[in-house]
């Protein structure tokens, strides 16, 4: 007679940003994951350097902002300089946050971080395991593990996720296609560096200095040093070295129009340069298995949102992984995280594309840049829309099957993320997003609180965790719905019901469709 099977209930396979995010979400979950990467310890490349809002309300979610926002430098604004003049400013900052900024902080220091947290609940990484090998079974995957000594494990899970990157096993292993191409003639190279140039150190500044072929982009990190990288055409690009700092000072001068520019590395040293495929795999979600990060979609960094999107797609499937997992919803629920992140991959792509402003501009487009651009950073709308781009508080799940309700007066809609206002509760007086939680959906009510009885007797009828409270926002009418709305808040912050809050009817077929009834 065999002995009975160990079963885990998840597998991350990489131990990068996304991959340490999701473990963490499905930890404090309670399910019983483990984390295995091929190298043999935390990276130590700064890489990535900017967390913008959206993602540090998500890091909140998993207990890691505060240690986040302990080792970064918050950043304000951004100048623009075009043809070496100065053509303006945009602010950055946002209301209706706990994070009214983006943060300057490199991506060793947030893995180590998150790693941190990792194991504050449960086991470490496994370091030096690499997965040669995935296969679905049903209910279940088998993952092949060959350690550092050679040997070769099989680890059985009812869910494996590939976080490992653009050469995902997990991904070629189910023959998912990894669709896009190569992004040609663009290169980008990076040094961190402190510099002798006429630009004096700022910590919350980001410098934007935009030429004829190249877009120069510096960032203040932690220790008075400055991360420089540049977008340029690549006329030799089989070579692979990091560039030198002398080719990194001539970049620099050409991106700036100032001569002698003089840059000392920073130790440790950090030098790289990159080349890029614009990619989306066809889809996120092959039965047991998923995709995440850099595993599903990637894109030149143009915009700097290749880390906030793994961080946020993390945090997208982490809850809803779990409450299929227990059996608290429908496993149609667990199809959503792939519309939406995929959705929300092929915005970022797009826009991308779009962004004039880093993207190496030829001769015209850098003389309309010149004339265009201190008229638009003095448009207050302007300079509001791009922040909200930024941040990512823009981005929204409103196609979602998830978002459904009336669009109601205002800007707020289902699908959107819920703006952290100043309320009025139960509980007192205080921020909206101190009423929300991460392990549960919320559910609440504008208005004085009437009929809230009936409405917890419905919630109760479902095993997935809700709470309900009854708000009104300061000062009275704030971007929120009118007396008498309900809004049924997903654990990640996005609205995925609007109603009033006497349509019992709505609210019961939408909890019927995603949530499984007590028995």
């Amino acid at each position: 007679m065999s002995a009975p099977r160990n079963v885990r209930d998840a597998v991350v396979i990489g131990a990068g940003p996304t991959g340490l995010t999701l473990a963490i979400a499905l930890r404090r979950y309670g399910m019983d994951t483990i984390v295995v990467d091929k190298g043999p310890s935390t990276k130590r490349e700064p890489r990535a350097s900017v967390i913008w809002q959206r993602a540090l309300e998500a890091l909140r979610d998993l207990g890691c902002a505060d240690l986040v926002m302990s080792q970064g430098l918050p950043l304000n604004r951004g100048e623009f300089h075009v043809r070496g003049r100065r053509a303006g400013v945009q602010q950055v900052q946002l209301p209706d946050t706990a994070y009214p900024g983006p943060l300057s902080i490199e991506q060793d220091v947030v893995e180590r971080l998150l790693r941190d947290r990792l194991r504050q609940l449960g086991p470490d990484v496994q370091w030096s395991t690499e997965a040669v090998a995935v296969r679905l079974d049903g209910g279940s995957a088998e993952v092949d593990l060959r350690g550092a000594d050679g040997n070769t494990r099989t680890v059985d899970c009812r869910w494996v996720i590939g976080c490992e990157g653009s050469h995902s096993i997990v991904r070629k292993s189910l023959g998912i296609p990894f669709e896009g191409e190569q992004r040609h003639n663009l290169q980008c190279m990076q040094l961190n560096a402190e510099p002798d140039w006429s630009h004096p150190y700022d910590p919350g500044a980001t410098r934007i200095f935009i030429n004829h072929g190249v877009t120069l982009i510096t960032d203040p990190v932690p220790g008075r040093g400055t991360r420089f990288f540049a977008f340029c055409p690549d006329p030799a690009p089989h070579s692979q070295e990091p560039p030198t700092p002398r080719e990194m000072e001539s970049l620099v001068a050409r991106a700036t129009g100032e001569p002698g520019v003089r840059l000392v590395p920073t130790d440790p040293y950090w030098a790289n340069r990159s080349r890029f495929h614009d990619r989306l795999a066809a889809t996120l979600r092959q039965g047991h298995a998923l995709l995440a990060g850099d595993s599903g979609h990637l894109w030149a960094p143009i915009g700097g949102h290749g880390l906030n999107t793994g961080l946020l797609g993390a945090h997208n499937l982490g809850w809803k992984l779990a409450a299929v997992h227990h059996g608290w919803a429908t496993d149609a629920l667990l199809d959503t995280y792939n519309t939406e992140q995929r959705h929300t991959a092929q915005e970022v792509m797009r826009n991308m594309r779009r962004n004039i402003l880093e993207i190496p501009p030829n001769l015209p487009t850098l003389t309309a840049i010149q004339l265009l651009l201190p008229q638009l950073l003095r448009s207050e709308r302007f300079a509001r829309q791009g922040a909200l781009i930024l941040s990512d508080f823009a981005r929204n799940h409103r196609k979602s099957a998830l978002s459904t309700g009336r669009a109601g007066p205002g800007p707020l809609r289902p699908g959107d993320r819920l703006p952290d206002l100043r309320v009025t509760s139960e509980t007192g007086s205080g921020r909206l997003h101190d009423l929300l939680s991460y392990q549960r959906w919320s559910l609440l009510v504008t208005g004085d609180g009437s009929g809230t009885s009936e409405l917890r007797k419905l919630t109760d009828r479902y095993v997935m965790p809700v709470a309900l409270f009854t708000i009104r926002t300061e000062p009275p009418g704030h971007r929120t719905r009118p007396e008498g709305t309900l809004l049924l808040v997903r654990p990640d912050g996005h609205i995925g019901l609007s109603a009033r809050a006497t349509d019992d009817r709505a609210l019961t077929t939408y909890l019927d469709r995603w949530f499984v009834r007590k028995t």
